[in-house]
């Protein structure tokens, strides 16, 4: 493979500093995750946008939390045709091998993936229309929820709004796996929709009994 080159020195810098500190003051946890297995109590389901730190809104520590990212933390519906299928393969291990007990999504504001859905329904991204845009398939996904928030006009709060029924729109997928609604039914397993202000650090939580996203 002739195209991958070496680090660039300012993470290699970074990398002999964990080692030197984090790394030495902890070798015997780490040591311990490596031989013992990862036996995480949860799955997260965020966005790849890097502004989204997971583990540090929840102060986590390695091997607290499975987690998995893409394009504005949707969950396709279940889908078992031979294919090959990223998020789903991901949520199958955390459940079926891992048997968290919760199962994550974590939403959050000026979502860049969701403002492009808002503009391929609105017919101002028509690159994300065209077949081999990936990002357009993926958006596809929650693209039946614009009608929803279609008469919105204030861009801002459509934008908000989509965003949290992103979050509802990957928490109905997920009921669409049956061993996930069979563990949910159980008692085995929760399903818990998140979303999070990023400038102002505020987390929300859906609430099935008032349908709204209501302040943790």
């Amino acid at each position: 493979m002739d195209n991958a080159k070496p680090l660039p020195s300012y993470l290699v810098q970074r990398y002999y500093g964990w080692k030197a500190t984090t790394y030495s003051e902890n070798q015997a946890w780490y040591r311990r995750l490596a031989s013992d297995g990862q036996h995480p109590r949860a799955m997260v389901i965020s966005c790849c946008d890097s502004r989204v730190h997971v583990t540090s809104i929840f102060g986590a520590d390695q091997g607290e939390f499975f987690i998995h990212r893409n394009i504005a933390n949707l969950v396709p519906a279940f889908s078992p045709d031979g294919q090959q299928h990223g998020t789903s393969a991901a949520v199958e291990y955390a459940v079926q091998s891992l048997k968290v007990a919760h199962l994550i999504v974590l939403g959050h504001s000026n979502c860049g993936g969701v403002q492009g859905c808002i503009d391929m329904c609105q017919g101002k991204a028509p690159q994300l229309d065209e077949k081999s845009s990936f990002v357009g398939r993926w958006m596809d996904i929650l693209r039946p929820k614009y009608e929803i928030v279609a008469d919105i006009e204030d861009r801002e709060e459509q934008v908000r709004q989509l965003e949290k029924h992103a979050v509802m729109t990957s928490l109905e997928n997920l009921m669409t796996f049956p061993w996930i609604a069979e563990k949910v039914k159980d008692g085995k397993l929760t399903l818990h929709g998140l979303w999070t202000d990023i400038g102002e650090g505020g987390l929300e939580c859906y609430s099935a009994d008032k349908e709204i996203f209501l302040p943790v």
